[in-house]
Order: C-alpha cells, then structure tokens, then sequence
C-alpha cells in the first residue's frame, strides 16, 4: 500500500494517478480517496474499464485521456461530474456514448473527444474536414443540449439553435470497416495532439519539455476563457512522487 501510494500526486481533493500503465482503477485508489476526491486524472495509462469509479461518488471531473477505452466504456452514474475528458482513446461510435453520457452524467457541460475516431477533427483525421467536424458538434449537442464546451471551442448560440433544429440528422457515417485502413496506435504513429484542461496540468506536465500551442477555453464551470495546452504528447511526463 506504500508503495502503491507514493505513486500518487494529491493536492487537495484533486487526485492524479498518472502513467503507470495500469489497465484498471487500482483498488486502493477508491478505498483511500474516493469518498473526498472531486477531481481524478487517470491520463496516460493502459485502462479499458472505468468500473472502479463507483465509488468516487463526488467526482466533478475526470480526465482519462490516452488510455484504451472503447465503446463498451460504462460509467457509473455520477451526478456531479461537470468536466469530462476521453481524449485520446480508441472510441469510434459516437452515439452510443452520447446516450450512455446523457443517462449517467446529468450535470456535464464540458466534454472533449478529440484524438477519437468518433471525434472527425482535422487535426488528427486528415480525410476529415471542418464541414465533418460541425456536423459532429450539431450532433453532440443534440444529444447533450447542456453541453457549454466541446472539446476546445465554447458552444455558441447559433450552434444551439442548429442542433435543436436538425442535430438529429447531422451524425457523420464512419466508412465501412473494409474501407478503412487506420493502423494500430503505436509509438511509430502517434496522435499529433492531446488538449488537457488546465486544471489537468499538474507537477508531471509541467516538466514535459514538449511544444505546446494555447487555446481559449475552460475547464471549470466558475470560470472563463481559461488555456487550454495543445502539446504533442509521445507518452507520459515525469511524475514527482506526493505522499
């Protein structure tokens, strides 16, 4: 257990148990901190199940980006959970989550999905366009019509107003599976980009020494036009070690 512990950074009720390849929430996580934590980073880990969150009850954000979380991803029912961020992943049906998100997560009004298959964004889907990637938001905000933030842009009025009218009908067609030729995710092709919510940049990202280009947006819900990092991420930080 004390071993297991010094692998965690803890500042206050923010929680981060970040680039130990685990594959699912390790136990003594929740036992020692689920009942007080508000905020969990999960980030750069091997993680294909989200089971353990049952009892982080409080949980207001969660960040698991570049993990290995897909479409069977279940969530427990947090009430409070406002921020969510699944960056990075390998999600590719985006109405399945969108339905799952609304049952579970009744509060959320930021959501980011960028680096998924689900998410058609230029950046890191080059056959994508920025038509593909309106078309993805008029669908999600459809879908989840609190929603305030979706990925790295502040959801507008006009977008609201579209996605009541024809949001429905805006969801992009993945190409049939035969068609696709998307190679494994590897160190050899990695993603460009992972945007974190600031609050995401604990002591480990800080020393990360790679380039990073600022957005506008942000991650709380008591507060504006914070930056976002747009970094090009190969694999994790350094993590100093909080007891």
């Amino acid at each position: 257990m004390a071993r297991n512990e010094s692998l965690v950074a803890l500042n206050g009720t923010h929680l981060s148990y970040i680039g130990h390849d685990c594959k699912e929430i390790p136990p003594f996580l929740g036992d020692r901190y689920g009942r007080f934590a508000k905020r969990l980073d999960l980030s750069f880990n091997q993680l294909r199940s989200l089971a353990g969150l049952k009892v982080f009850t409080g949980l207001e954000e969660l960040v698991v980006d570049n993990n290995l979380l897909g479409n069977d991803l279940r969530l427990p029912r947090l009430p409070n959970l406002h921020t969510l961020t699944l960056n990075k992943n390998q999600l590719t049906d985006i109405e399945a989550l969108l339905d799952h998100l609304a049952d579970v997560t009744p509060a959320l009004e930021y959501l980011s999905l960028l680096g998924n298959e689900a998410c058609p964004n230029q950046l890191v889907s080059p056959d994508k366009d920025e038509d593909d990637y309106q078309r993805y938001r008029y669908f999600v905000l459809h879908k989840l019509p609190h929603l305030k933030f979706l990925d790295t842009r502040k959801v507008t009025k006009t977008e609201v107003m579209e996605a009541t009218a024809r949001g429905a009908f805006m969801k992009v067609v993945k190409p049939k599976s035969e068609n696709l030729s998307i190679e494994p995710r590897s160190e050899s092709y990695p993603l460009p980009y992972t945007p974190l919510p600031r609050g995401s940049r604990d002591a480990r990202s800080h020393k990360a020494g790679r380039s990073a280009a600022s957005l506008t947006s942000p991650c709380r819900l008591h507060r504006e036009n914070l930056p976002f990092l747009l970094s090009t991420l190969c694999g994790p930080p350094l993590l100093p070690l909080c007891h």
